[in-house]
């Protein structure tokens, strides 16, 4: 029976995803993944997972699928769609979901994370300062205002303000939500969509590490969305800025 790896690649070029995929030879497809002269930066290995039999990577992609089919990165080019090997999950919660396939077929033997060696140090250090020095996007902040009315806006500001004053806090306007994301760790912390009668507000801690006393923010891991995280909250009022504000601060200390 053939042999191979699955893997999980991060990239400084885009700290939001995670490649995961099977090779039969590590070194020969990060060689072919990194010829291209359009990335800024290479692929590393974050972890790999030893399996009995070619293209298992497939299995761990359905199951993806199945539990959010909104993390996969999925775009239409040319009339088609293009159905890629990317995630918006952190490289922790790819390991995470590789880890409990390894512990259900007692093969955890089989996986192990890999340290960033010489020029992967280097490249993540650049991404992380380019990132903190250069925060234009191809969108920006008055695409998603227009999506909203006088309310919600308002809404929008008074959070936004609340919000960056936690701490060392930037802002990425990308194309389907706010991003607020950590300069310390780069990570998402929130994404905010802006909406006519409300604001949706995503937060990116896992199901089961958010503190929700009045139980307002709502499970969304089995549902697809946009934003990474499993909990969200809808805004539709200012009462609710303090209690919204006391959740984020809770993934702005997970995300240091």
């Amino acid at each position: 029976m053939n042999s191979g790896i699955i893997y999980v690649l991060t990239n400084p070029s885009f700290p939001d995803y995670v490649k995961i995929g099977y090779a039969d030879n590590l070194e020969k497809r990060l060689r072919q993944l990194n010829k291209s002269e359009c990335l800024p930066f290479a692929f590393r290995a974050y972890c790999i997972y030893e399996v009995d039999g070619r293209l298992k990577d497939k299995d761990v992609h359905n199951l993806i699928d199945k539990l959010n089919p909104g993390l996969r990165a999925v775009e239409t080019f040319d009339g088609k769609p293009r159905i890629r090997e990317f995630y918006n999950i952190s490289p922790e919660d790819a390991y995470e979901i590789l880890y409990n396939i390894a512990a259900i077929s007692g093969t955890t033997n089989k996986l192990r994370k890999l340290s960033p060696e010489g020029h992967e140090i280097l490249d993540e250090k650049i991404a992380i300062e380019n990132n903190k020095n250069f925060k234009k996007s191809e969108y920006a902040e008055s695409e998603h205002i227009k999506h909203g009315s006088e309310l919600t806006v308002r809404l929008y500001k008074l959070l936004k303000e609340e919000i960056l004053s936690l701490g060392d806090i930037y802002i990425d306007y990308l194309k389907h939500y706010i991003a607020f994301k950590s300069h310390t760790s780069n990570k998402n912390i929130l994404g905010l969509e802006i909406q006519k009668k409300k604001l949706k507000v995503t937060i990116n801690l896992k199901k089961g590490y958010l503190t929700d006393p009045e139980c307002l923010a709502r499970d969304i891991s089995q549902v697809g969305h946009w934003a990474p995280g499993d909990y969200r909250l809808e805004i539709d009022n200012e009462d609710m800025i303090d209690y919204t504000t006391y959740l984020i601060k809770q993934a702005v200390e997970a995300k240091k």
